[in-house]
């Protein structure tokens, strides 16, 4: 053992000192209470900081703590101590070194090396024949900084060698908080090394599959045996299926079979009928190219499935990646890219475009030694401080460094024009902000309008104080609905985050190419012949714009002139304009399958948005308002005592009704939802459910349980209308009586939220001036009416009003045919030139695609 202050910079560093092994068990004695074994369900983070993006391969190392098994880089360590008092951490580092030269000048022959013991997930490659990897462990006692070789089972007590292996063994934290990454454990098929495959001269087509048993075009699995496409079981992957690939594996005896339509250039989804289970193909490839299928161009697309080699999907990939052009690198703050975790580019994509905005720079890294300060005692489990990181971790350019001159001169020689760039995981960040969420913490492809938002409502909950970064985005619109028969008009208002731009196909510059390229696609397709040279339709902005502003139809209107449902149009307005404007191009939409599809579509986006003729004007002479009557509510009989009995049970959402809601494309607990507020009287009912409330931003957030976040009454729930008793529910009153507020307060809150739980809570410490006032106290008492109350004024939105004049500074485009699958892209304009940000790949744009975006980002100009 020695002390190492050097490290540290602590004066004394030089004078390391050997000690006897008595004196070793002495030194951790004291420190014997706060080694912890780690238990089943113990995170164990070895692999990245919990405060930045530092690990062991990083210059000074990790340092776990052997009490909480939370890990820290050199310049955070110190906090922790200083926080907790835990003295003992186990020092990682991974060392890097260039391999021997042998006579030749070549490396010397590989062999296992025995020194790498780290589990670790890094993107080193350990069989490089350039360099080689040596692990190094140490246990570090603060504050002196007295350091332990490990392995040292001689010299250590019984307890800190068994806790020491524990850690070193421990797998991955992710591994536990995500269930879907099963799909990196699937064994190999036994069958996979001497699978047998027929000559016949089967040849798979790129397009016009159908199971040869029946004519479904779904679900479809290729044997890879004889080439058979036959269709699955429906219980395998949620799909529908008649189960004829079994059978034929039962007649056959063929093992292996592939699913058409999962197939990219990374794998695809095997399965084995004789080992029952999914399997990894090692050569798949091989076993592919046997049929004529080339794995190495394919890409992803609709329902979750994968396109082949498309020529019109490919060039989609390779208009908004500027494949074929030569991009430079770029390095430095604001240039680090966000490394893939499997489908999560729709994240790394939002995150990129929010960190480019200086009202969340501040709100997080400007504040970045306060909030670290004063973070929970896991700030792993702390949005704050998760965002802080990630932002100082992009914005800092501590992970975004060019090669060395060396290491350029030697790329040049070896003609290599993709410089490595490191980059940074963002998978800490991923598992707390996709925490519950049965979406986003699979590692399935997302939509990155409904991250935004859920990201939006993450910033709200948590907001810093009073200040709330979101704010930039929020708006308020102005909703006028006219009863067609009276005239008569109502105006409500309602917060957004994000104008929705529908897509004006009809109003399509070159109509007469797409029909022509429609008709020789279908004749190709029946022929299966190549598909022609995608046509995409150029739809010109303006008319998307005066799509969003014209009158649309209100089904089911209910005039309040009328006592009665009449015809109803709606318009909409902007009754204050954001600071940052979020433009979505609604390129998805279903079709009469109920398959999601997607818009091809080029739109000249501007770089100069003008909208201030879409200001609201409110009520104007001459209009008569609608009487403020509620519309009465109508319960079939069926479900009347059901519904009238608060809601139903979540053990008896219909789960028939979901799935047929999730096979829609919808987000499950979306789906969950619907049926759960509709109390359960069918698909169709929770669908318009579904329509009302997709555009919230907690849409596809978990059912909230009443009683705990979402209490409110059913009627008010389904119906939109509150009770005749506004009164909140008295066990979320007592929940938050017993915290230790007044029960005057806890009404307020609750009435102010509508009976959420969390935002009363957030409510009561933002309105510290609410004070008990006693003849309030005594009419809440004594009034069960609400609308006889008399309360204090809510809250009003927080809005940033000003012009409606624009410039696009960012936009991330999607390609694929739906967003369950496929792959985001961002560009965001920086320094005056436009930056393109592909995962961990930032480089400087050549051709911006600013007509295939998806969602735009404009600033304010300042008038």
């Amino acid at each position: 053992m020695q002390r190492r202050g050097a490290l540290f910079g602590v004066p004394g560093g030089s004078g390391s000192r050997k000690m006897a092994a008595g004196d070793i068990g002495e030194l951790l004695v004291p420190h014997m209470p706060t080694i912890r074994v780690p238990r089943s369900g113990d995170r164990v983070y070895k692999n990245e900081c919990a405060f930045s993006y530092d690990s062991p391969n990083s210059e000074g190392g990790l340092y776990v703590c052997m009490n909480t098994f939370l890990a820290f880089g050199r310049e955070h360590v110190e906090r922790h101590f200083r926080k907790t008092g835990q003295s003992v951490y186990m020092h990682l580092k991974r060392h890097v070194r260039e391999k021997v030269k042998g006579a030749s000048g070549g490396a010397l022959p590989k062999r296992r090396n025995s020194k790498i013991f780290l589990d670790l997930d890094t993107d080193d490659d350990l069989n490089s024949d350039d360099y080689e990897y040596e692990d190094e462990a140490k246990l570090v006692i603060f504050p002196d900084h007295y350091e332990i070789a490990l392995p040292n089972i001689e010299e250590l007590p019984a307890l800190v060698t068994i806790a020491c292996d524990a850690v070193l063994s421990s797998k991955s934290p992710y591994r536990k908080q995500d269930p879907d990454t099963w799909e990196n454990e699937l064994p190999v098929s036994k069958y996979a090394s001497n699978l047998a495959q027929l000559d016949n001269g089967v040849r798979i087509p790129p397009s016009g599959w159908k199971c040869a048993r029946c004519d479904l075009r779904e679900n479809l699995w290729l044997n890879l045996t004889d080439g058979s496409v036959l269709c699955g079981k429906w219980f395998f992957d949620s799909s529908g299926g008649n189960g004829h690939a079994l059978e034929h594996y039962r007649d056959m005896g063929y093992p292996l079979a592939v699913k058409l339509g999962t197939i990219t250039p990374d794998g695809a989804d095997v399965y084995s009928f004789q080992e029952e289970e999914p399997v990894l193909d090692p050569h798949l490839a091989k076993h592919l190219a046997h049929f004529g299928i080339d794995m190495l161009h394919m890409h992803g697309t609709e329902n979750g499935l994968r396109d082949n080699d498309f020529k019109p999907r490919v060039s989609e990939w390779e208009v908004i990646q500027e494949t074929g052009t030569k991009l430079k690198p770029m390095y430095g703050p604001g240039y680090t890219g966000l490394k893939n975790l499997g489908n999560s580019c729709y994240l790394s994509s939002v995150m990129q475009a929010i960190f480019s905005i200086p009202e969340f720079q501040r709100a997080y890294v400007g504040n970045l030694p306060r909030i670290f300060d004063y973070s929970p005692l896991d700030p792993t489990q702390d949005f704050n401080t998760q965002m802080t990181k990630l932002g100082h971790g992009l914005l800092s350019g501590q992970y975004s460094k060019p090669p060395v001159k060396s290491e350029l001169i030697e790329q040049v020689m070896k003609e290599e024009q993709k410089p490595q760039q490191n980059g940074i995981s963002p998978r800490m960040f991923k598992a707390f902000v996709s925490k519950s969420h049965p979406e986003f913490s699979s590692n399935r492809q997302q939509d990155a309008q409904e991250f935004f938002l859920h990201l939006v409502n993450l910033v709200e909950r948590n907001r810093i104080g009073s200040e709330n970064p979101s704010d930039v985005f929020r708006f308020l619109v102005e909703e006028r609905i006219q009863c067609c028969q009276t005239r008569k008009v109502r105006y409500t208002e309602r917060v957004d985050y994000l104008m929705q731009l529908p897509v004006a196909m009809e109003a399509a510059t070159n109509k007469d190419e797409l029909i022509a390229y429609e008709l020789t696609r279908r004749e190709a397709e029946a022929n299966r012949r190549p598909l022609p040279e995608l046509v995409r339709a150029k739809i010109p902005f303006s008319a998307c714009l005066q799509a969003f502003s014209e009158p649309e139809n209100v089904d089911d209107f209910w005039s309040s002139a009328l006592q009665a449902k009449s015809a109803g149009v709606k318009t909409s307005r902007f009754a204050s304009f954001p600071e940052y404007l979020v433009v979505q191009i609604k390129k998805f939409t279903f079709g009469l399958d109920w398959v999601p599809k997607k818009f091809d579509v080029s739109i000249d986006m501007p770089d100069l948005l003008d909208i201030s003729h879409l200001r609201a004007r409110g009520l104007q002479p001459g209009e008569e308002e609608l009487p403020d009557i509620s519309p009465p509510i109508v319960i079939p009989d069926d479900s009347k005592d059901r519904l009238m009995n608060q809601l139903i049970d979540p053990s008896d959402i219909d789960e028939s009704s979901v799935m047929q809601l999730a096979e829609m494309g919808f987000p499950l607990e979306a789906c969950r939802k619907a049926v759960y507020f509709t109390g359960n009287m069918g698909a169709e009912v929770a669908f318009n459910w579904i329509i009302v409330h997709m555009e919230e931003p907690d849409f596809a957030e978990p059912l909230t349980m009443p009683g705990y976040g979402g209490a409110t009454s059913a009627g008010a729930s389904v119906f939109g209308a509150t009770g005749l008793d506004n009164q909140p529910p008295e066990e979320i009153i007592a929940i938050i009586t017993s915290m230790g507020f007044h029960r005057n307060q806890a009404i307020q809150a609750l009435r102010a939220t509508n009976s959420n739980l969390e935002r009363a809570l957030d409510w009561i410490f933002s309105h510290p001036e609410f004070e008990e006032d006693s003849d309030f106290v005594i009419e809440m008492e004594n009034n069960a009416n609400a609308n006889i109350i008399s309360e204090a004024k809510p809250e009003g939105p927080r809005v940033k009003d000003g012009s409606g004049m624009y410039e696009l500074f960012a936009f991330i485009s999607h390609m694929g045919t739906s967003t369950m699958s496929g792959h985001y892209v961002c560009h965001i304009k920086k320094e005056g030139r436009w930056v393109i940000y592909n995962d961990h790949r930032v480089c400087a744009s050549e051709r911006p695609p600013k007509d295939l975006g998806y969602m735009y980002f404009y600033r304010r100009i300042p008038s």
